[in-house]
């Protein structure tokens, strides 16, 4: 992880509404650059949309948003210069195969040797054999890396990822999974929403719960177990998991809003 002191991704009281639907009502976070960051929150959380701000598909209705520096509302050219963004499902191509899908963003990125970029991130992803085979006979798993190598072309310094193995089975998920920390430890910042806890539990350097559009926990792992007393069973301490305090703190925010709000 790197050592900067400057955030990779400042957040600071970002609200959005459709209509009468208020996703987001003031967020705020920092991404330290390098690190994994996830973004914890149920269906309808806010966490795509937040996402989309960020990557400069939505503007806000309010607040501040920054990422690399440049301001996704004033400076969206710079952003999206400098990020990738892999959504909740893989954006490839399945008649052509996993070469031809590298070297057609290269190209449409207009980059020197499309070929050599292809090649490299075959090697880089553990698809060199597979790289000549259409698409369509790929893996969940294997498709998902080769939409997370496309996303790579051009060297992004900071990569989202929207629940980036939704559908995906147990060992395609811990494929994805060593893709991702790979990705840390080369000094790319990663920005990944998910509803599986132990996806947070396992890749995250810092969590943060979203919920009714706001951050209600914000930390490491270890400062969000502290925020729950650890049980103990025949004087054996047992530290509370993710998903416990996940459930805790949305049930006691969503008992205390109902109760601000009787209708």
């Amino acid at each position: 992880m790197s050592t900067s002191t400057q955030p990779a991704i400042r957040v600071r009281g970002v609200e959005k509404s459709f209509g009468d639907l208020h996703v987001l009502r003031g967020v705020y976070l920092d991404v330290a650059p390098g690190s994994i960051f996830a973004l914890l929150g149920s269906n309808g959380a806010g966490k795509t949309t937040m996402v989309r701000i960020l990557s400069t598909l939505l503007a806000p209705d309010a607040g501040t948003a920054v990422v690399n520096g440049f301001d996704v509302t004033t400076a969206p050219r710079d952003v999206r210069e400098s990020i990738s963004l892999t959504g909740q499902f893989a954006a490839v191509d399945e008649i052509l195969s996993g070469r031809e899908n590298l070297v057609l963003v290269a190209r449409l990125r207009h980059l020197d040797d499309p070929g050599a970029i292809a090649d490299d991130l075959l090697a880089r992803f553990s698809l060199t054999d597979a790289g000549s085979r259409r698409v369509s006979t790929y893996s969940g798993g294997m498709r998902r890396r080769l939409d997370i190598a496309m996303s790579l072309v051009g060297h992004p310094t900071v990569l989202f990822l929207d629940e980036p193995t939704t559908g995906l089975d147990p060992e395609a998920r811990q494929e994805v999974w060593q893709v991702i920390q790979g990705l840390a430890r080369q000094g790319t910042t990663v920005l990944l929403t998910t509803q599986y806890l132990e996806e947070a539990e396992q890749l995250a350097d810092r969590i943060a719960i979203l919920h009714q559009g706001r951050i209600i926990a914000n930390g490491t792992l270890a400062e969000l177990k502290a925020l729950l007393p650890p049980a103990t069973v025949e004087y054996v301490e047992k530290q509370p998991t993710l998903e416990e305090i996940f459930l805790a703190l949305v049930g006691t925010r969503a008992t205390t809003d109902s109760q601000k709000d009787p209708s």
